[in-house]
């Protein structure tokens, strides 16, 4: 399996605390990888250093090396517009912007120079139906998105993320903040883009890690503990620490 992201010994300080400590770690393309950790262990601020949404935070510091499709990301000539392009991000809270749906989805392409209709229009019907909600919609286009159940506004911050054509999509905690069968919906839907797409999502619920996810890496104040097939992680880690947080002792 080819592997699309290799990080080799990852720093990363805000300030003076360092958040990740010598972390690598080497993603497979069209796998589902799940993140997980109890709280403030890193598993977020490595998720976004892969896209660079770091250097947005004042105070950041980096070392070490992350590849993605063996180019450096840091390297001084990348142009970070276009990572993002190709890795893209669906947060934890759905945040449509205040524009009908159909601008939302537009709303990427376009700013990548996209001006035919005809286009805007084929990539917005496709991104909708690759985020499974095309036909929940299709009547809504021209309808302001926050007018939308949360689940809904999820998926469509989905198709939103899926319009500009990424290679990678980056999910932190996309479920959190819904409920199960809009949680069940997002994880169906996971699964089918992992088909076109490499899936890369933290998340705090163990049961949705085994359900989705084809590899796991357990983080614990900022190390990465364990890397490997979930299956095995979950039925025979190789780590003390790994074992005491998937049984509940501490987390």
């Amino acid at each position: 399996m080819n592997e699309i992201i290799k990080v080799t010994d990852l720093n990363l300080w805000y300030g003076a605390a360092q958040a990740l400590r010598h972390v690598n770690l080497n993603i497979p393309e069209k796998t589902i990888t799940a993140l997980i950790g109890p709280s403030g262990c890193g598993k977020s601020t490595f998720l976004k250093t892969l896209n660079r949404m770091n250097d947005l935070i004042p105070n950041v510091r980096i070392s070490g090396e992350i590849l993605y499709k063996g180019q450096d990301i840091f390297a001084r000539d990348v142009d970070v517009n276009l990572l993002r392009k190709e890795i893209g991000m669906v947060f934890q809270k759905p945040n449509p912007f205040p524009m009908s749906v159909y601008d939302n989805i537009a709303y990427g392409p376009r700013t990548h120079g996209i001006k035919s209709r005809a286009r805007l229009d084929d990539i917005v019907e496709q991104s909708l139906k690759d985020a499974a909600i095309w036909d929940e919609i299709k009547n809504r286009l021209k309808k302001n998105a926050l007018g939308l159940s949360g689940g809904q506004q999820q998926r469509l911050c989905i198709a939103r993320a899926l319009a500009v054509e990424p290679q990678v999509l980056l999910m932190d905690e996309p479920t959190s903040a819904l409920d199960p069968i809009s949680t069940s919906k997002i994880e169906e839907l996971c699964m089918q883009l992992k088909e076109k797409y490499t899936i890369i999502t933290v998340t705090h619920n163990m049961q949705q890690a085994v359900r989705i996810s084809d590899k796991t890496a357990f983080f614990l104040l900022g190390e990465l503990v364990e890397f490997g097939d979930t299956e095995k992680i979950f039925s025979n880690p190789a780590d003390k620490r790994t074992e005491d947080y998937i049984t509940g002792r501490f987390g």
